[in-house]
């Protein structure tokens, strides 16, 4: 197949392309990901074809566990052949209560009751009506570079204007403050009119941005002192991604309430959690006739359940937090050993297994004028020739952050093992050295900008 050459008409006219979303697949053909999988175990992807891929972004933190991992797996099946109550509506699950119970355990602090949904965004939107049921208070808060999911309250709390054009208007009464900006932040706070200022404790999309380590301390502090819920989104952040149970562990935090999901339930099952206090649980379901006043379908199902208990059992007996801490301090060691020198590597950074490669435009004249090139047509174009080369020639699935184009992130299973992540060291090792010294790989970039612009 050529390079870049469009896609096949087959492709296109897959039952994939024809009735859910014909633009992805342009855009996998394009980066020629369009792979078919066959089959997925802990840190590893098999094509159809016999390709042997390393996974790095882990589903955007959602295989925190490795995929497939056979005790979820079990329990799932173990779950299916009780043809128990798993959509019942009518009782009271126990295995929402044990899952709720030991999910605000490891939280600690304030939270001491669980609400469970679907995804992230459903947990930010249970967030933004209990801050208002609590506090009395109208107005959310939430900071610059923000990610909070894509239905319209989460994108209410975002400013990012990719995610937002388009969909407006959206919730009124919503400000945004600098990330790490603790001035700002009081300025804000001190007119004592926000339910909430809801803050992911890493902001992952925005580059891996670690704060300093007072800010969210600080932050906390402001926030009890002017009556507004302090709220951790820790969607990415949690079930030890970044190596304690919270990111809030790092920074000694004790939030009103926490959101979870992705890797909730081992990546199988969609689910999410939003964990809180006990007084702001009993604002919101107040009385009999307010016992329902906020649900979901298919909140509490018995498969979630199973699946979250059994991926805390994993997290708890493979302990994943402690191996997500230790790997990723080597990673980021061996990555910053590896790639200093290269004047396109500005950093590297990050949390347990949360880790971002930032890059910056280069000073060398003729590599200068093939970024900036790039960068006229689209800031993404550089990220993502980073991305297709690791895939393409070194088999690693990775991506770049959602929010900013000059971040690789980097998010293998905490299952990841030694040898896997010095392939990854290697691969990417290669592919920037290729940047530096190659200028085939800025000519290729170029005719990639114009397969885009002719699509």
């Amino acid at each position: 197949m050529k390079l870049f050459e469009s896609a096949s008409s087959s492709a296109l006219e897959s039952t994939y392309a024809k009735h859910v979303n014909a633009q992805w697949v342009r855009v996998l053909d394009l980066l020629q990901m369009n792979e078919t999988y066959a089959r997925c175990e802990g840190a590893e992807l098999f094509t159809a074809g016999g390709r042997r891929i390393l996974d790095f972004l882990s589903g955007y933190c959602v295989h925190n566990i490795g995929h497939n991992h056979p005790r979820v797996v079990a329990a799932l099946k173990d779950e299916l052949d009780r043809r128990g109550p798993a959509m019942l509506q009518s009782h009271a699950p126990e295995a929402a209560g044990e899952l709720a119970a030991r999910l605000c355990a490891k939280a600690g602090g304030r939270l001491t009751n669980a609400y469970f949904g679907s995804s992230g965004s459903e947990g930010i939107e249970t967030v933004i009506k209990f801050a208002r049921a609590h506090t009395g208070r109208t107005g959310i808060l939430h900071a610059d570079g923000s990610f909070h999911g894509l239905t319209c309250g989460a994108l209410s709390l975002m400013g990012d204007p990719f995610w937002r054009d388009g969909f407006g208007p959206l919730l009124p009464d919503t400000a945004r403050v600098p990330f790490g900006n603790i001035d700002a932040l009081a300025v804000r706070l001190s007119s004592r009119r926000f339910g909430a200022f809801v803050v992911e404790p890493i902001q992952a999309e925005s580059g891996i941005s670690v704060p300093d380590r007072g800010y969210l301390r600080t932050a906390q502090a402001l926030c009890r002192r002017y009556g507004t819920l302090f709220v951790l989104d820790e969607v990415q952040t949690g079930l030890h991604r970044t190596g304690p149970f919270l990111a809030a562990h790092h920074f000694g935090l004790e939030p009103d309430m926490v959101v979870l999901a992705k890797a909730l339930s081992g990546g199988l099952v969609p689910s999410g959690a939003v964990l809180l206090s006990k007084e702001i649980y009993e604002s919101v379901y107040s009385s009999l006739s307010r016992a329902f006043v906020h649900t979901s379908t298919y909140s509490e199902n018995g498969l979630a359940m199973r699946a979250g208990l059994a991926t805390l059992d994993v997290l708890e007996d493979e302990r994943l937090g402690e191996r997500a801490a230790a790997v990723g301090e080597y990673l980021r060691t061996s990555l910053r050993e590896r790639l200093a020198g290269f004047e396109m590597v500005r950093e590297v950074r990050g949390l347990g297994l949360l880790s971002g490669i930032e890059f910056q435009a280069p000073r060398q004249f003729w590599r200068r004028a093939s970024f900036e090139s790039l960068d006229r047509i689209h800031s993404g174009v550089f990220g993502q020739m980073l991305v297709m080369r690791l895939y393409r020639q070194e088999d690693v699935l990775s991506q770049i952050c959602g929010s900013n184009f000059m971040v690789l992130k980097v998010a293998p299973p905490l299952v990841v093992s030694d040898a896997q992540v010095e392939q990854f060291v290697g691969a990417v090792s290669r592919v920037v050295e290729q940047m530096h010294s190659s200028m085939a790989f800025w000519t290729e970039a170029l005719t990639l900008v114009h397969r885009l612009v002719n699509i």
